[in-house]
């Protein structure tokens, strides 16, 4: 066995060892105990509806924001309309990933809206769709609609609420649910 993979490790060598160990302790069936105390993995998996991209990454080690993971997810939430590129709030991602385990569902979840500039907002307003708010979160990367493969709605909607996070809106006839991490809210 070669020893020198994770002998006396760098603090930035820390999270590559662990990984490392993590791997080959779940491939042996054995965890050792000082790794099963080590801060949680968070991943995420999404599926564009309107663009059909997808996208699988771990988001969050512990109490720290993967910096790649998210510049990855903001590209990949962008607004679909105009192709501009926000900010994603990253407690947004973890309601997410904790609705999915309140759910125990591991299905990517179907994006209908990420973030949205102020421009393509207003056009959504004016058109006339309904749930279109002029100072909406999605703006402000606060923001998303989703739905979940299998789930149903009441499901996820419900889920989302327990949580106690932020504000969750329930579109029935659109076929999706508002997940936002504004204050806490429901309609």
């Amino acid at each position: 066995m070669n020893m020198s993979i994770c002998r006396a490790p760098a603090r930035r060598n820390f999270l590559e060892c662990a990984g490392k160990l993590v791997v080959a302790g779940a491939l042996s069936g054995f965890v050792p105990p000082a790794l099963a105390a080590l801060p949680k993995v968070r991943r995420l998996q999404f599926e564009h509806l309107h663009t059909g991209e997808t996208i699988s990454l771990v988001f969050a080690v512990g109490h720290r924001y993967v910096p790649s993971a998210l510049a990855a997810l903001n590209n990949f939430l962008r607004d679909h309309y105009t192709g501009e590129v926000g900010t994603i709030d990253p407690p947004l991602f973890d309601l997410l990933f904790q609705t999915s385990q309140e759910l125990g569902c591991r299905e990517p979840f179907q994006v209908i809206s990420g973030y949205r500039c102020p421009a393509t907002n207003s056009s959504l307003r004016l058109a006339g769709g309904g749930g279109v708010a002029r100072q909406s979160l999605h703006m402000e990367g606060k923001a998303i609609d989703v739905r979940l493969p299998g789930v149903a709605l009441e499901d996820l909607r419900d889920a989302a609420i327990s949580l106690q996070v932020g504000g969750v809106g329930f579109y029935a006839r659109e076929q999706f649910v508002h997940l936002d991490t504004g204050r806490i809210r429901s309609w």
